[in-house]
């Protein structure tokens, strides 16, 4: 076995500390990413659920104020099953024709959704988001109730 030189033994173990510095520095981006689609995906599927809960319940109250308050709430409990929080949320309706409860009537829930980025301090006042998604569902107002 040949001696080893200086300069060898200043070099013993390095690669192991630039295999660590190059996995962390391209591991945690991936990270970050995985978990940032993670959280886009599970907001589509809950603002989906609180757009067709809010339409089936609002067409089941008997007037458009009890209807637009049980709506919000199926919002609420729909974007909580999905950890998202309620406040980045918002509701609209719309009814064709207008009048909301009448038999026949398309009622029209569509809700948005503001999805932070994950991690991030201060986003709020940064308005650092993810993405902003929206769904809306329609039922027709039956005949009988």
């Amino acid at each position: 076995m040949p001696p080893s030189s200086p300069s060898d033994d200043a070099e013993r173990g390095s690669a192991v500390i630039e295999f660590t510095f190059l996995s962390l520095l391209l591991m945690v981006p991936v990270v970050y990413f995985i978990i940032t689609i993670g959280q886009l995906q599970g907001g589509s599927f809950a603002v989906v659920g609180a757009a067709d809960q809010a339409a089936k319940v609002y067409v089941a109250q008997p007037d458009a104020a009890s209807g637009r308050a049980a709506a919000e709430q199926a919002v609420q409990l729909a974007l909580a099953d999905y950890g998202q929080p309620a406040e980045n949320a918002s509701l609209e309706t719309s009814c064709v024709p207008a009048d909301c409860t009448a038999a026949g009537s398309a009622v029209t829930v569509t809700v948005r959704l503001t999805v932070p980025l994950p991690f991030v301090p201060f986003s709020d006042t940064l308005r650092l988001d993810a993405g902003r998604l929206s769904a809306s569902a329609t039922q027709i107002v039956g005949r009988f109730r």
